[in-house]
Parts: structure tokens; C-alpha cells; sequence
């Protein structure tokens, strides 16, 4: 099971009729645990009378680069029973549990030039990339993001001011539905035809997702980097511990080939049976390996390859890039050879 921390809320601040930021006050001796990125998220412990607990993962809005503490920000959803828990009971001094931040939806330099599209709560990872490109790079910045209305915007106050410090670097475009429908593709393309060729990052709905894809498809922008963010509930709760347990009575086939591990300053090595995903092996063993969602989206358990060959069973978060650099997702790689060798690099 991951480490996990408790944080006292500093201050809550009520962006709309349904979104809040949860600031949080952390401890000194924690400080460096709680280093992140722009675009990064926490993942936090939700009180639930069913189940005991759920775990829901929420970008960080506050800009590491600008803002003194970490900031969360929850919108309610219809039907969603973390965000408007949250949203009813959490005050200044509650008490949250979460894990140390972490993903990889962040900006690979602050001096690039980077058109960020958002829509409703997608903002969150979006404004938070897009203060620290302002404020700590020198790239500029296009955002497109896309509202029910004028009301539902979060952070309209602060991207307006953005605006007004950095005309020259920010290029904001307001979609709102009451007024121009829901996208479209053509629609997302003509707004963004002056921004082809700089880093694209996407956070939003699905619906939201598929119409920003057909729109970078019309724009050509296959040779930009791509880098998308979804918001999907865990189905599997890192606040509580597997219960897996490794069987007494292995056979040699089942106990697997050799792996070689480099972990956090130190080398280990274990057996890896055919088919099971490498993080199974590595919390079976007692490593506290990292991850969250263990479903390939969120980009925590990446690792790289050292040497050996492996395959991913499904991918949704590492591009190209990293891929052809060697890094895979522990949650979701199998074994295809017979000695394998994984880093935990601190950089991947």
C-alpha cells in the first residue's frame, strides 16, 4: 500500500455554485514529499459507510511555481458521491488522507509554446500548467476552454487577470454552450488554426475529447506532441491494503524468471511468473512500488526497461516519445523474455 499523509485544509475557496479549492497546510517535515509539477494530481481518501473508503484523484489548480500550498480543486458531479461529500463536509482544519502527488500530464518545459484545451473541470491540470508557463517560463500560451455558461466557468477571475499581465504570451478563447452549442470539431478547428505546431494538452469529458481529436486531425497536427488527461473513477482503492498473499506451493513454471529491480537507491531481485503484470509482482514481494489507478491512465508506476523485452496490456497514458525511450507502466507489463531488468529512475 502506498505511504500515505494527512493534511489539514488551510482554506476553502468557492470558485462556482458547484466547484470549491481545497488548500491544504502541509506539515514541514512533509514539504519535500508534497513537490510536484504543474498538471499533476493527489489522490484523496473519501469516508464512505458502504465500503469504509473511497479514493478519488483530483489535479492540483495551484501552480507549484506561484503558489505557497497545494490547492485541489472538486466540482460536483450528478450522481458523484466523493465530489459532493467534499463539497457538503469539507471546511478549514478537516483532515483529509492522501497519497504524495504524482502523473505525468506535465508541461515538458515551461519555455515551449503550448495550446491547452480544456472544458468544465478539465481546467484544473490546465490552469495550473498554464500559471506556471506565465510565471516561470517564457513559452506562450493559447487556452481554449469550453463551459455550459458564463457562470460554470472555474477560475474566470484568475484567467482574466493572466490575461491582463501577459497579453503578449496569453490567447484565451471562451466556448460557451448557451451561446454557440456544445463543440464541434470544425468549430474547435477554426478557433485553433493559428496554434498548429505547439504541445497539445487535453483535459475534459469524452464527448469533450473525441471532438478536440477530430479537430487536431483536421488541423494535421500529427507531428505535435498530444498529451491527454481523463477523468475516470478508481476501481481499485490504494488506501487499503491488496489482501494478495503468495502461494506456499509454487511450481518452478509459476514461480517465474528472473527480475532484476532498481528501487529507490537499492537492487533487488524476484521471481516474474508468465502473465502477471509487473506491479502484482513487485507488491506481492513487499516492494513499496508506486501507483494509483492500476488501470494505465493516471502514469504513476512508470518505470523504464532496462534491458530484457516485456510488453504493455494496455496504455493510455506514456506517448511515443517515452515509449521509444524504454518506459512502460508497471500495472500493465508482462514478461516476454526470460530475464528482465526495471528501473524506478526518479527522472522517468
Amino acid at each position: 500500500m502506498p505511504y500515505t499523509y494527512r493534511l489539514p485544509v488551510f482554506e476553502v475557496i468557492k470558485e462556482t455554485e458547484g466547484a470549491i479549492t481545497l488548500v491544504f497546510d502541509v506539515p514541514a517535515e512533509h514539504l519535500n514529499q508534497f513537490s510536484y509539477a504543474p498538471g499533476q494530481f493527489l489522490t484523496l481518501e473519501v469516508p464512505s459507510d458502504s465500503t469504509g473508503s473511497v479514493a478519488r484523484c483530483y489535479s492540483l489548480s495551484s501552480s507549484p511555481h506561484l503558489d505557497e500550498r497545494p490547492a485541489v480543486t472538486v466540482k460536483r458531479t450528478a450522481g458523484g458521491y466523493a465530489s459532493n461529500w467534499i463539497c457538503d463536509n469539507i471546511a478549514v482544519d478537516s483532515v483529509i488522507t492522501v497519497l504524495a502527488p504524482s502523473g505525468r500530464f506535465v508541461p515538458r518545459s515551461l519555455d515551449d509554446d503550448v495550446l491547452l484545451c480544456a472544458a468544465g473541470s478539465g481546467i484544473t491540470p490546465i490552469v495550473s500548467i498554464a500559471t506556471s508557463v506565465l510565471c516561470a517560463g517564457n513559452g506562450k500560451v493559447a487556452l481554449f476552454y469550453a463551459n455550459r455558461d458564463r457562470e460554470s466557468v472555474i477560475f474566470d477571475a484568475r484567467i482574466g487577470e493572466l490575461a491582463e499581465r501577459y497579453p503578449a504570451r496569453l490567447s484565451v478563447v471562451h466556448w460557451l454552450e448557451e451561446e454557440r452549442g456544445v463543440p464541434t470539431a470544425d468549430g474547435i478547428a477554426a478557433e485553433l488554426s493559428s496554434f498548429v505546431g505547439r504541445e497539445v494538452y487535453l483535459c475534459g469529458p469524452e464527448g469533450f475529447m473525441a471532438a478536440m481529436r477530430s479537430a487536431l486531425l483536421t488541423l494535421d497536427v500529427s507531428d505535435s506532441p498530444l498529451h491527454i488527461e481523463e477523468y475516470r473513477s478508481l476501481t481499485d482503492n490504494p488506501f487499503v491494503a491488496s489482501g494478495i498473499e503468495p502461494s506456499l506451493h509454487e511450481t518452478a513454471a509459476e514461480r517465474g524468471k528472473p527480475l532484476q529491480v532498481e528501487f529507490d537507491g537499492a537492487t533487488y531481485h524476484f521471481d516474474w511468473p508468465q502473465g502477471t503484470p509487473l506491479l502484482d509482482v513487485l507488491l506481492d514481494a513487499g516492494l513499496d512500488a508506486p501507483y494509483v489507478c492500476r488501470e494505465s491512465a493516471c502514469g504513476t508506476c512508470v518505470c523504464s526497461v532496462k534491458s530484457g523485452r516485456t510488453r504493455m496490456l494496455m496504455n493510455e497514458a506514456l506517448i511515443d516519445d517515452e515509449l521509444e525511450a524504454g518506459l512502460t507502466l508497471a500495472c500493465q507489463t508482462v514478461r516476454e523474455s526470460d530475464q528482465v531488468h526495471i528501473a524506478f529512475d526518479q527522472d522517468s
